[in-house]
């Protein structure tokens, strides 16, 4: 829900008295979150252990486009979030991360046509695989908090969008890190155990978009 004109006048009035402080912008923040990002999530995944055919992997024109796209949103996603904290900002921001989402998804249903016409039916075998959610939770849990806590410092114009692009960022960058210690490959398990992981984190940080971010003391981040 997008906070009215006139509300987001009435709320700054009444807090005028109240000291605050520019936030930096919407690109040195999102250095910031890499660079408290980025050790966690090599920590756990060498915590993990590394998948043993990375060197192979990383060989794989698919395997690389896939993990490209998905560090696209994250970094793109988060962008986002910190752009919709921010009074005037372009309304096209919020808008960034589908390109490369359509990437993400686009590739990974490529794989399922491939694995289909290659291995028929059997190609597109299902199994249970219950160790994506909390591989993705944990390795996305100092990305979510800190994400969290930067959105607080800004202005809630839109706290579901913004909150549900912050947890987007979060859980896909968690899924970048997962992909390089976790072996499952076939497109139809990474959409529905890795990418419904990434869905659902998402939706559960924009239903609590309105809670987290609030006017309050702002102070920069």
């Amino acid at each position: 829900m997008i906070m009215k004109t006139e509300n987001l006048i009435s709320t700054l009035a009444a807090d005028s008295e109240t000291p605050t402080r520019r936030l930096r912008p919407p690109v040195v923040r999102l250095v910031v979150w890499i660079a408290v990002s980025l050790p966690w999530i090599a920590l756990v995944v060498a915590l993990m252990g590394l998948r043993p055919d990375l060197a192979t992997k990383f060989q794989e024109q698919g395997w690389i486009v896939e993990q490209g796209a998905a560090l696209a949103v994250a970094l793109s996603a988060a962008m986002a979030a910190f752009c919709a904290g921010v009074p005037g900002r372009p309304m096209w921001e919020r808008a960034a991360p589908v390109l490369p989402l359509l990437v993400w998804l686009g590739t990974l249903s490529v794989g399922c046509l491939q694995e289909f016409l290659s291995a028929g039916p059997q190609g597109l075998a299902f199994q249970t695989d219950w160790a994506c959610l909390p591989g993705i939770v944990m390795i996305g849990l100092v990305p979510g908090v800190a994400m969290a806590l930067m959105l607080r410092r800004g202005a809630p114009m839109a706290p579901v969008l913004s909150v549900g692009l912050g947890g987007l960022a979060a859980s896909a960058l968690a899924d970048f890190g997962l992909r390089l210690s976790h072996q499952q490959d076939a497109s139809l398990m990474v959409i529905v155990w890795q990418v419904g992981t990434v869905v659902l984190l998402t939706t559960f940080s924009a239903i609590l978009g309105r809670r987290l971010v609030r006017w309050r003391h702002r102070l920069s981040y």
